[in-house]
Parts: structure tokens; C-alpha cells; sequence
């Protein structure tokens, strides 16, 4: 089957692509990702399928293997993380374009083509496109996530978990960083980048997504992977000599630390007892200080979130009491890096707390 070339107009022959998929328990999200692939606007001969399994207790590798074409690849590890599954996937096949995805999306069917044809312009290391939610109703958590995906068009910094690379550019970099829990996407990113390739963003979307986050538990530790990852690819850049993250980052420690720091001080001020007076009044102080460093979005950027994101007053309101206090799980994320840094103990994924689940139950 052959396509236009955007830029000269001449019938070019559609590449083939591996898709690769990683999971760990995502036996209720599994079959309908792949079904979402197989059923693509693509040649489906020129659809390779590989899901990379980190070693599920369920029925996920059953499920993938009942899919015709479908090879699954069972990795059994003990610390599962993103990077090893993407990695393996990858380096088992061969065509020149790798479609990565993770096992709770949907390919959207148009996608596929759309990235193919960015691709053709060879500085373009990584298309990527807009993942949406598919319940963004079912909870605060799952709206907020699907405000989040979205960012501007064009050349972008980073790519996320669903992304369309090159295979030169993998082979180029060796592909993921199989350590981190958090970040490995754009850390990659930055490293495909360095190499001299573009990353594009187009105005397509590419993938829905169930985030399932029903509770404030599920927030806390996704905040708190967060991060994790900024501080492990800050830490990266930073080395690397680029200030990629370097607000993101002090950002978390300023706003967060701050925070805790006014209050611990203010807490020992008082239990100090010296000077009774002035010592409650400088405490009183460094407590409204600290919640206003916290509260900062809160307190002044409602209209901007507003205009920015095309948001209602309440909407941003909820937006940016989100934008506030998630620095909090994420400076403990920051501290759990370099405290592993430090005592050689990074942060790892436990197999058998890891599962994919959905918004709504399955039927």
C-alpha cells in the first residue's frame, strides 16, 4: 500500500511498524489496546505486535496470545520497570519504525498514518500526538489527568508513554533507561534529541486512556512517582549540562520545602517558649507565609488558568488547588531519589502491587 510523500507529492510505500505494548496485570485493559491496533486505518501486514508482559499473576499473556500475530514475551521480573519492557519489545523486531504504547490506551485508528507521514521528513526522530481520557467525569483525579495530556503543537522536549520513534534513533541511544520507576520517557527523549533528532507534536489525537484514579491514595503515590521522575532526569539534565526540568524542579522544592520548612519552624518557635510574645508573632508570621508559598496558584492564577486552559472560574479553582498542593507528595518523591542516590537504593517497582485497572467495570 502506498501514501503520498508531504513534501514532493510522490507515492511512497507505507513502512512497517512494530507496535509494542507493555503491561504488568492488565488483563482488563489488554484486549481491547490490542483490538484497538489490529483494527487501525493500516495495511495490517505491515503491523507487527509485541506485548512485553513484567510478570503478571493474571491472565494477560493468555489474552495477548489468543490475538493473531500477537507475540508475548514473558520477562518474569522481579522489579518490573517501563524501560526493560519497552527495551525488549523493541529489539525483537526489526522494522524501521517502533509505535510504543501502554496497555490501558486505545489507538485511535487514524493515528498511525498521520505519524507516518511526519516521519517522512527525516530530522523527526518521535511523533507523538494528544492522549484524552475516557472518563474524565468519573473523577477529579481522571480530569485532571486529561487536562495534563494536553500541550502545544510542534516541536516538542519530551515524549511520553505513547510515542512513534524511529529505530535509528533507538539503536542510537540503546533505547530506554531500564532503571528508572519514573521519567524514563523523557529522559530518552532528551538523549534523542542530543543525538540531533526532532520530536514533533501533531494536532492528531493519538491515544485514549483510562486513568482509573478513584481515590486520593492513587493520587498521592502518582504525585509522589512524579516526583521521583523529575528528580532522576533533572538530575540527568542536569549532568548533561541543559536546564530541561530545572524549573519544574525547584519549583516542587521551593514551593513544597518552603512549606514545611515555615512550618517546622514556626512549630519549634512555639514549643521554644522564649519570649512568649514575640516569639508566637514570628511564628504566626512564618505560618502565613509558608501556606501562601504553598497557595500560590490558588491565590493568584485563576484567571490565567482560565484563559490558558480554557477553563469555567470553578474548573480553575479546582485546577489550581491541584497545581498547589501536589508539590507536597512530590518534594517526598524528590527526597526518596537522592536519599536512594545517596544510600545506593533506587526506587523499584513490586510486581505484585502493579494492575491496569478501569473507570468503569468491564462487562
Amino acid at each position: 500500500m502506498i501514501t503520498n510523500s508531504p513534501h514532493t507529492g510522490e507515492r511512497v510505500q507505507l513502512p512497517d511498524i512494530d507496535c509494542v505494548l507493555i503491561g504488568v496485570n492488565c488483563s482488563k485493559t489488554l484486549g481491547s489496546c490490542l483490538a484497538s491496533i489490529i483494527s487501525a486505518d493500516y495495511p495490517r501486514e505491515k503491523l507487527h505486535l509485541y506485548y512485553v508482559d513484567g510478570g503478571s499473576s493474571d491472565k494477560s499473556i493468555a489474552i495477548a496470545e489468543n490475538y493473531e500475530g500477537v507475540k508475548a514475551i514473558a520477562l518474569n521480573l522481579a522489579y518490573p520497570t517501563p524501560g526493560a519492557g519497552r527495551n525488549h519489545g523493541w529489539k525483537e523486531g526489526s522494522s524501521p519504525l517502533v509505535q510504543f504504547l501502554d496497555s490501558d490506551t486505545l489507538l485511535d485508528a487514524g493515528w498511525l498514518r498521520k505519524a507516518v507521514n511526519a516521519m517522512n521528513d527525516e530530522r523527526v526522530g518521535a511523533v507523538l500526538g494528544f492522549r484524552k481520557e475516557m472518563h474524565p467525569e468519573h473523577s477529579v483525579y481522571n480530569w485532571i489527568g486529561d487536562l495534563e495530556w494536553g500541550r502545544a503543537v510542534g516541536k516538542s522536549d519530551c515524549f511520553g508513554g505513547d510515542v512513534l520513534i524511529r529505530r535509528q534513533a533507538l539503536e542510537k541511544t540503546a533505547g530506554y533507561d531500564e532503571i528508572l520507576v519514573g521519567g524514563e520517557d523523557p529522559e530518552l527523549s532528551r538523549r534523542i534529541i542530543r543525538a540531533g533528532w526532532e520530536i514533533i507534536r501533531l494536532d492528531a489525537l493519538m491515544t485514549r486512556h483510562d486513568l482509573a484514579m478513584k481515590t486520593l491514595k492513587q493520587y498521592l503515590r502518582r504525585a509522589f512517582r512524579s516526583g521521583y521522575g523529575f528528580a532522576a532526569v533533572r538530575n540527568r539534565e542536569a549532568k548533561a549540562g541543559t536546564s530541561f526540568w530545572k524549573y519544574d524542579f525547584l519549583k516542587i522544592v521551593i514551593k513544597g520545602g518552603g512549606f514545611l520548612g515555615c512550618w517546622t519552624l514556626s512549630f519549634l518557635l512555639l514549643l521554644s517558649g522564649y519570649r512568649a510574645q514575640t516569639t508566637t508573632v514570628l511564628a504566626l508570621f512564618l505560618l502565613a507565609f509558608g501556606i501562601t508559598m504553598l497557595l500560590s496558584p490558588r491565590l493568584f492564577r485563576i484567571n490565567k488558568f482560565m484563559h490558558e486552559d480554557n477553563l469555567n472560574r470553578r474548573e480553575a479553582k479546582r485546577y489550581a488547588w491541584h497545581c498547589s498542593v501536589v508539590v507536597l507528595p512530590q518534594l517526598f518523591g524528590i527526597i526518596r531519589f537522592y536519599a536512594g542516590k545517596f544510600l545506593d537504593k533506587p526506587l523499584k517497582n513490586r510486581r505484585s502491587t502493579l494492575k491496569t485497572g478501569l473507570s468503569t467495570p468491564s462487562t
